[in-house]
């Protein structure tokens, strides 16, 4: 006679194990995350800013595509497997930094591509490929304010920092000094500015006499002059 643990237990496993998942269902749901995840490469390098593209990401969002989907076919057929792989999963730490917040939006659609793809339901995973193209593109495109730059300027003295920020009222459309740092012989001011050209803005202050060196950077990190 059977207690209700044992019929528990029995029920449990045998409602999950050995579901006989077919070679060639796993060899066609391999081929669709491979397409996808191809799909999710060439995406990933038309729209990615130069500065930040990493061919070794973008090469790793194909495999955590097709190693996602393999990891969720081979749980369907045993629970004992399904609990096993979490016990080992559990234990993998991942420390990679992640320099553009857009990469880790890609690493979350190659893994939810292998999960979404591994489970049977493919069209799904063209779906949210084809809805995310969009809203990416079209959220790219769209205009936005341009971030300020920072000019950094090193001069000989101190004495030039008047016509300095002479240049920089009349090449740019704002500008505020956010720091200066004196020496005995030497000045460094760093100033926000908005210029349409930087190129010019630049020059213009290497022009001055006293200057040694000027450099725009960025706020948004994605380029310099």
């Amino acid at each position: 006679m059977y207690s209700i643990k044992d019929i528990i237990k029995k029920s449990f496993l045998e409602g999950f194990s050995q579901t006989g998942m077919d070679p060639k269902t796993a060899i066609v749901v391999m081929l669709i995350t491979l397409c996808i995840g191809i799909y999710i490469f060439m995406l990933y390098r038309v729209i990615c800013r130069k500065g930040f593209y990493n061919s070794s990401f973008n090469l790793s969002l194909v495999g955590v595509a097709l190693i996602t989907a393999a990891i969720i076919l081979t749980i369907q057929s045993s629970v004992i497997v399904s609990l096993g792989m979490v016990g080992a999963l559990s234990i993998v730490r991942f420390r990679t930094a992640v320099k553009d917040p857009m990469d880790l939006m890609f690493m979350f659609w190659s893994i939810s591509t292998g999960i979404i793809c591994g489970a049977g339901f493919a069209e799904y995973a063209l779906i949210l490929a084809v809805t995310l193209t969009v809203a990416v593109l079209v959220l790219n495109a769209f205009p936005v304010t341009r971030a300020p730059f920072l000019l950094v300027v090193n001069m000989e003295d101190n004495e030039k920092e008047q016509a300095l920020l002479d240049v920089v009222r009349e090449k740019s459309t704002y500008f505020k000094v956010k720091g200066r740092v004196f020496s005995q012989k030497k000045a460094e001011l760093t100033i926000e500015v908005r210029t349409k050209d930087g190129g010019e803005l630049v020059n213009a202050v290497n022009k001055l006499s006293g200057i040694t060196s000027a450099a725009l950077i960025c706020n948004e990190g994605e380029s310099t002059f």
